[in-house]
């Protein structure tokens, strides 16, 4: 069986694509991560995805008039290569609407949150805030409005006393690493058969 065709955006160290590429490592997982595009030329992601193999593409939004022009041009790369489904680990621009309806429903995020609480940045500072008991992260199809469309997975761990925004994110962290291959898996699956798309999976408290 064909696997699914992966691109992953990003701008920086790249963890979570980690997780994906070492998912995507098994012959049997049913999605290949086939493109790794960052908007930072010295991203320490693309060093991830050369090691293992996986072609990488820099395209540096600051060479471009504004965000159509540079949208118009990650388009054009997703393309020539054939991806199926793209991937937005740590990708630090905002996509313009245009580009997000041209990938509905085959464009994918992962957010620090347990969705919809807490859209937007510094999200382990808004759940300290609030004095929520859990918080955690979100796989979800992209769409034109800002960490919403739907939930593919979750992920919750406890919010401990004594936490700060440090340790709140790394915890955090270690099972955004665990569900975003989770998810992939999920939508390759649903791809495969042709079921229907959108299942959401609640992570076990961690």
């Amino acid at each position: 069986m064909a696997r699914l065709k992966v691109g992953v955006l990003i701008s920086g160290r790249g963890s979570n694509l980690q997780a994906l590429l070492d998912a995507c490592a098994d012959p049997a997982f049913p999605a290949e991560i086939a493109l790794v595009i960052s908007n930072v030329a010295d991203a320490s992601g693309l060093e991830r995805a050369e090691k293992a193999g996986v072609p990488t593409v820099v395209i540096n939004h600051k060479d471009f008039s504004g965000r159509e022009a540079f949208d118009a041009k990650l388009d054009e790369a997703l393309r020539a290569h054939g991806i199926e489904l793209v991937c937005l680990a740590g990708f630090m621009r905002l996509l313009t609407d245009g580009f997000v309806e041209g990938w509905r429903g085959k464009m994918i995020n992962i957010h620090p949150s347990l969705l919809p609480s807490f859209k937007g940045l510094h999200t382990h500072r808004q759940a300290l805030a609030a004095g929520v008991k859990l918080h955690g992260c979100t796989v979800h199809y992209v769409t034109p409005a800002l960490d919403d469309g739907p939930i593919i997975a979750q992920g919750a761990v406890p919010v401990l006393e004594g936490d700060t925004e440090g340790t709140l994110a790394g915890r955090v962290l270690a099972v955004e690493h665990q569900i975003y291959p989770l998810a992939l898996k999920i939508i390759a699956g649903v791809k495969a058969t042709g079921s229907t798309p959108g299942a959401t999976l609640i992570n076990p408290t961690v």
